[in-house]
C-alpha cells in the first residue's frame, strides 16, 4: 500500500482530539508511515487530573512502542493492590503486583496522567506527527474518497481516514451516533500532594489502596517516583439523585465521607476543593466506524472509572487499529491505495465486545464497591475468601490485547453476593 497517494499537503490521517488517546494512536499509526495531522481545540497540548493506573494491558504496548522506560522512570511500579473497607480499614482482598508482573509480562503502573501524556506528546514530536492547536470541530462527513471535518472558523479539512477521539463529549458522537451521556450521580474528587503531607496518616506508600464504602471509595498511590501521593474521592451525590443542578459540592464531599475510617478522613481534607469531577458513561453501541470516520477512546466507549480500563482502551484502540493498518498493507501491492476499509471493519469487529465488557463490567464494579448494609457484609466475606493469587478475575483483561474476535478471553464468572457466608456481622 502507498499512503503517498494521497495528495501533496493532505495528511493520510487526521485525527481529532489531543488527548491520551489521539496522541497514542496519531503515534501508532505515524509508526507505520503514515502522514498524520492531529487537531486539539485548546490553546496548547496538556492534560488535566491527577493519577493513572495503567495495567500490563497498556505497559505491554508501552514497551512494544519502545516508551516503557521513560514511563517508568516518571510513574511508580507498586507492590500491590490493597482493597480495605472504608468504615473500618480492614483488608479485604489484594493483587500481589510482582505476582501479577511475572505472570502477564509487563508490569502494574500508576503515573500522573499529565506524564503520560507528555510521553505520548513527545513521541508523536519525534515521528513527525503534525500537531495543531486551536483548531475546534464542529462537524464530520464523509466524502467519495475519504472524510473531512468543519472547523468553527469555516474552514475544512479532509483526509483518507479521520479518527474521532474528540472525548467524552465527541461532536462525532452527536453528529454520528445522536445518544447522551449518561450520569451516574457519583462525583469524583482528586489531589496529588507532597509525599510528606501525608506521611502520619497512615497511608501505604508503596500500595495502591482501594477503601470501598457505601456508596462512596476512596483511592491512594504515590506518584512521581514516591515524591507525590495521589489521592481519588468518589461518592453518591445526594444533591444530584435529587435532580438539582449544583451537585457533587465540597459541602457534599465532608458529609459523604463522615463516619469512614482515619486514614480516609485525613485524606479527605487535602482534596482539592476548587474542581470536581462528575461521572458519566454512555451505553454501550455497536457501530464506532461511519463510512471513514471511526469514533475511538472516550468518544466511542466512555466508561466509569471503576477498572482503571478508559485512557488504556483508548491506547488499545489505535494500536489495533494501527496494526489491521499494517497487516492489511503487508499483504498488498506496493502500489495499492490503503484498505482502510478493511482496516476499520477489523478494528470494529473485535474493540466493540471487549469495551462493552469493560463498560458494563465497570458498571457493576462501581455498584459492588459502594454497597451498604447486609449487602455489604456479604461483599466483604466474598473478598476475604479470594486467594491473592486467584486471576480468573483478571484474565480477561490484563493479558494480551485481542486483535480479532476469536483472540478476546473469555469472561469471569461473577460470585452471587447470596453465596456469601457472613461469620461476623459486626464487620
Amino acid at each position: 500500500m502507498n499512503p503517498e497517494s494521497t495528495p501533496a499537503g493532505q495528511p493520510d490521517v487526521l485525527v481529532v482530539g489531543g488527548g491520551i488517546g489521539g496522541l497514542s494512536t496519531a503515534y501508532a499509526l505515524s509508526r507505520q508511515g503514515l502522514r498524520v495531522r492531529v487537531l486539539e481545540q485548546a490553546p496548547e497540548y496538556g492534560e488535566v487530573g491527577a493519577g493513572l493506573q495503567i495495567a500490563p494491558n497498556c505497559t505491554r504496548i508501552l514497551a512494544e512502542y519502545g516508551l516503557l522506560d521513560e514511563a517508568k522512570e516518571l510513574g511508580v511500579v507498586p507492590e500491590n493492590m490493597v482493597m480495605r473497607d472504608a468504615v473500618d480499614s480492614r483488608e479485604l482482598t489484594r493483587l500481589d503486583l510482582r505476582d501479577l508482573e511475572a505472570r502477564y509480562g509487563f508490569p502494574y503502573m500508576v503515573i500522573h496522567r499529565s506524564d503520560l501524556h507528555g510521553i505520548f506528546l513527545r513521541a508523536c514530536e519525534r515521528a513527525g506527527v503534525e500537531l495543531l492547536n486551536n483548531q475546534v470541530v464542529v462537524g464530520y462527513e464523509n466524502t467519495e474518497d475519504g472524510a473531512l471535518v468543519r472547523l468553527k472558523d469555516g474552514r475544512a479539512e479532509t483526509a483518507p481516514l479521520v479518527v474521532a477521539a474528540d472525548g467524552l463529549h465527541s461532536v462525532a458522537r452527536r453528529d454520528l451516533v445522536g445518544d447522551d451521556v449518561v450520569s451516574s450521580s457519583y462525583v469524583a474528587y482528586r489531589a496529588a500532594v507532597p509525599m510528606d503531607r501525608v506521611k502520619d496518616n497512615g497511608v501505604a506508600e508503596k500500595d495502591v489502596t482501594v477503601y470501598v464504602g457505601p456508596h462512596r471509595h476512596f483511592v491512594q498511590y504515590a506518584l512521581r517516583g514516591g515524591e507525590m501521593f495521589n489521592q481519588v474521592a468518589v461518592f453518591e451525590s445526594p444533591k444530584a439523585l435529587a435532580g438539582q443542578e449544583d451537585w457533587g459540592t465540597p459541602d457534599e464531599l465532608d458529609a459523604a465521607f463522615e463516619g469512614s475510617c482515619e486514614t480516609v478522613t485525613k485524606g479527605i481534607p487535602l482534596m482539592w476543593r476548587d474542581r470536581w469531577w462528575r461521572m458519566f458513561d454512555r451505553d454501550p453501541i455497536t457501530t464506532w466506524v461511519h463510512g471513514r470516520i471511526a469514533l475511538l477512546g472516550d468518544a466511542a466507549h466512555p466508561p466509569l472509572q471503576y477498572m482503571a480500563q478508559g485512557a488504556i482502551m483508548a491506547i488499545e484502540d489505535g494500536w489495533v487499529l494501527a496494526r489491521h493498518y499494517a497487516r492489511l498493507a503487508g499483504a498488498a501491492p506496493a502500489d495499492a491505495a490503503p484498505d482502510w476499509d478493511g482496516a476499520l471493519a477489523a478494528y470494529e469487529a473485535v474493540r466493540v465486545e471487549h469495551c462493552r465488557r469493560i463498560q458494563t463490567t465497570a458498571r457493576a464494579w462501581g455498584e459492588l464497591w459502594h454497597l451498604d448494609g447486609e449487602s455489604r457484609l456479604q461483599r466483604n466475606a466474598i473478598m476475604r475468601a479470594r486467594d491473592t493469587y486467584d486471576y480468573a478475575f483478571t484474565e480477561w483483561v490484563y493479558g494480551p490485547t485481542a486483535l480479532t474476535p476469536d483472540e478476546e478471553p473469555a469472561m469471569f464468572t461473577p460470585i452471587p453476593l447470596s453465596t456469601a457466608v457472613v461469620e461476623d456481622q459486626a464487620a
